[in-house]
């Protein structure tokens, strides 16, 4: 009966659930968790069934949108802050619900390719299907990569210290390959046949999972950094985010930031790392003229004791055009202007370095497809970004101090994306600082996974990553992945820490995700095989 297949596909979303950071001690699951829903299609593809491959792409639809409902629910608790709970809630439809439906195409085209191919070689193209589905979800318009199936090993990072080898995509790889081997070892066992050794899929189940999960432990109790240090102190000045630009001012929030970094500082800080938009103007802040601000020269008077110390900070700024420069540029008056969630690094001398937010939030900070999507400015406008969108540039760039330590100004949701921030390292930085208001979640589960996904960053570059959250968790993580130090949720605080800078590119830095490239390439093959006949 088709009642029980979907039964099986909302058990395959339970467990994956239950998997899922920030529930700690269960991501094994992972390795099973798609086993109920390879089960059920294989009860569709082998029943008497009309429409089979509607069915498949309902079964995939219905796993995707309760495993990721359950899991990222904190969505809609941020659009409710704004928003009357319906239209928060047709709003957080899109995340909920866009992933599943790219999930339940890639079991239709597994479908399409079991029709003409052997189970093994549909396996093939189901994996190259999902990793191909997971980096597009990362790369369009409507990114939103929170879900990718590496990511779910964040609670148990001494099992994915090789993740400086392949990145998430490997998680991903493992994952499959492991519920593949699970599901044929069942359903031969169940049916009563064995086409392939039963021996020989539960020692290959078994060993997939324990070879690279004990490697990475005897890497992770061997693993030592090379000393290299420096201080750095990370603030959390804990600013109700919905009030921030209501009944607190810019020169509060200032007071605030200094006063909490004075209290941890030493005279060897290096670095002082202030959250997302934590600078900013009763207008924003005018990139150009900032010197002339006086919140620049209050932090110029903070920095004076350390000799050495560089302030590096989230800020809302803008710059003006004599002309429309770019797509995002809106009119004022005679110019145009670009408005930007930024980074800036702020030293004892005038040098200014400024970083402008790339991986924009959908919807948030940009309008995502431009003008198609004009029709939802309305609802989108309400969600902490401006209905003309952000300005961005197209690449990472590296803050440096004087003395020439260069730094990764990681802002808010670009820590999910490891290839980006491999970028920042490529081209010098020797920590990762992540800067990042989380606030607007509340004390959800957002937060806690925003902050496991920052070890997956550690690892795969072998950097230090300074996390800096408004209301928090601010933390600092080691080489590693290991959370040194963290602050609590929403306390106004200051941590100080000595970390070790790093020069040295892993594997996964130089050469970023190849398992995508392979999986593209077994993805058109998986094509042709679809489409031409079988003898």
């Amino acid at each position: 009966m088709m009642k029980n297949n979907y039964l099986l596909a909302a058990l395959s979303a339970i467990i994956l659930w239950l998997a899922w950071p920030p529930i700690p001690y269960t991501s094994l699951l992972l390795f099973i968790g798609f086993v109920p829903l390879l089960i059920a299609i294989e009860n569709v593809i082998r029943g008497n069934y009309k429409n089979k491959g509607r069915k498949i792409f309902g079964l995939g639809f219905i796993t995707g949108v309760i495993w990721n409902t359950a899991s990222i629910y904190w969505v809609y608790n941020a659009m409710h802050a704004y928003l009357d709970a319906f239209t928060s809630f047709m709003i957080a439809l899109i995340p909920f619900t866009l992933a599943p439906l790219l999930m339940g195409l890639v079991f239709r085209l597994y479908y399409q390719m079991r029709k003409r191919n052997s189970i093994l070689l549909s396996f093939m193209g189901l994996i190259s299907f999902w990793i191909a589905y997971e980096y597009l979800h990362q790369s369009w318009e409507l990114s939103f990569p929170w879900m990718t199936l590496g990511n779910g090993f964040a609670n148990f990072h001494q099992l994915i210290q090789w993740y400086n080898v392949t990145g998430v995509y490997g998680g991903t790889l493992w994952i499959w390959i492991a519920n593949i081997l699970a599901f044929l070892w069942y359903w031969q066992r169940k049916e009563k046949v064995e086409v392939y050794s039963q021996k020989i899929l539960l020692g290959s189940f078994a060993g997939w999972i324990l070879i690279p999960a004990i490697g990475s432990v005897l890497v992770y109790s061997s693993y030592e950094e090379h000393v290299n240090p420096s201080e750095v102190v990370t603030v959390q000045p804990n600013i109700d985010p919905f009030a921030k630009w209501g009944s607190i001012t810019p020169d509060e929030q200032l007071n605030i930031l200094t006063d909490l970094s004075q209290k941890v500082a030493k005279l060897n800080t290096e670095f002082f790392i202030w959250p997302e938009t934590a600078i900013s103007g009763d207008n924003g802040i005018n990139e150009e003229e900032f010197r002339e601000y006086d919140q620049y020269k209050k932090v110029i008077n903070f920095l004076e004791p350390y000799h050495n110390g560089n302030v590096l900070s989230g800020i809302e700024s803008y710059v003006i055009y004599s002309d429309q420069k770019t797509s995002t540029a809106r009119p004022i008056g005679n110019v145009f202007y670009d408005s930007f969630n930024a980074g800036v690094l702020i030293d004892g001398s005038s040098k200014l370095q400024f970083y402008h937010k790339s991986k924009l939030v959908p919807g948030a900070e940009k309008m995502p497809f431009g003008k198609a999507l004009a029709l939802l400015t309305p609802l989108f406008k309400h969600f902490g970004g401006t209905t003309g969108g952000y300005g961005s540039q197209a690449e990472p760039s590296v803050f440096y101090s004087a003395s020439g330590i260069g730094v990764a100004p990681v802002i808010c949701y670009e820590s999910i994306w490891g290839n980006y921030v491999a970028d920042y390292i490529k081209k010098g930085a020797q920590f990762i600082a992540v800067i990042t208001n989380d606030g607007w979640w509340g004390n959800t589960s957002g937060k806690d996974q925003h902050l496991e996904y920052a070890k997956l960053r550690a690892i795969e570059n072998r950097r230090w990553v300074v996390r800096s959250a408004n209301t928090g968790i601010s933390a600092f993580i080691n080489q590693r992945g290991d959370i040194v130090q963290r602050s609590s949720w929403w306390v106004p605080t200051a941590l100080s820490q000595e970390i070790n800078l790093n020069e040295e590119l892993t594997f996964y830095t130089k050469y970023s995700d190849l398992i995508v490239y392979l999986s593209f390439v077994t993805s058109l093959l998986s094509i042709g095989l679809m489409i031409v006949r079988k003898k």
